[in-house]
């Protein structure tokens, strides 16, 4: 897969603006989270550009926090002689949408829909997926759709799913705790493949913290693999 998932995520996790600091690209996230709050390489650098990075955060009310992704190992050193500690690796998993989308999931059992419903995003809610990350699926290009699942008669699951360059990325998946482990994470990942087909999509992609093994498993159980990781570095005590 050639696509550059990185743009991918950017494009449909987008932040509320971007800021240029030195050599870097800062996400202004206003409270969407690590992915739409950190700073990113943007071109060569040297220290003045991390301290230019930081300011910028600071001015933003955002904690000092970069994102490291493959290549970068000289940045990742010199932010760790600095003290930043490494936060949730993360690795990027995908798959080709037309094969996750073969088997139809039962009657009744997910459903893609957008705008979201209002216990959608009480699921949500109940996920720590609050205002600040609602904000972000409403600002994300169409197409987008969320993502409903259904079990014993119940809302159970939901997600987010948007589109840009050929591969559709699912955010924003949480199922409640009580109702792993049934299933329905695997059906509603087929049904977000079948409207990421539906759409044009070759690829279907996520991100997921190396810490959730359970959903990894769940992830690679359905034959996506990784094409890409990155940490974060924060400031010490920055991210609580």
């Amino acid at each position: 897969m050639s696509a550059d998932m990185f743009a991918v995520i950017d494009a449909t996790w987008p932040a509320a603006a971007l800021h240029c600091a030195g050599a870097f690209m800062v996400r202004e996230g206003q409270g969407g989270g690590k992915r739409v709050s950190a700073a990113s390489l943007a071109g060569d650098w040297g220290e003045a550009d991390i301290d230019a990075a930081i300011l910028m955060q600071k001015q933003l009310g955002q904690p000092a926090l970069f994102m490291i992704r493959p290549g970068e190992t000289s940045l990742d050193a010199a932010l760790a002689a600095r003290g930043f500690e490494v936060i949730d690796p993360v690795v990027v998993l995908a798959a080709s949408a037309a094969q996750l989308a073969t088997e139809t999931p039962p009657p009744i059992t997910a459903f893609c829909l957008w705008p979201p419903l209002s216990i959608m995003r009480e699921l949500w809610a109940e996920g720590d997926i609050g205002p600040g990350r609602l904000a972000v699926m409403e600002r994300a290009p169409a197409p987008k759709s969320a993502v409903l699942g259904r079990s014993n008669d119940l809302a159970a699951g939901v997600g987010f799913v948007g589109m840009h360059g050929g591969v559709a990325m699912l955010h924003g998946f949480y199922v409640l705790p009580e109702m792993r482990r049934r299933g329905l994470g695997r059906w509603m990942l087929r049904e977000a493949a079948f409207w990421a087909v539906a759409q044009g999509a070759q690829t279907l992609a996520l991100v997921v913290t190396r810490a959730n093994a359970g959903a990894i498993g769940l992830y690679t159980g359905t034959g996506m693999q990784q094409v890409a990781e990155y940490h974060y570095r924060a400031a010490p005590g920055a991210i609580a």
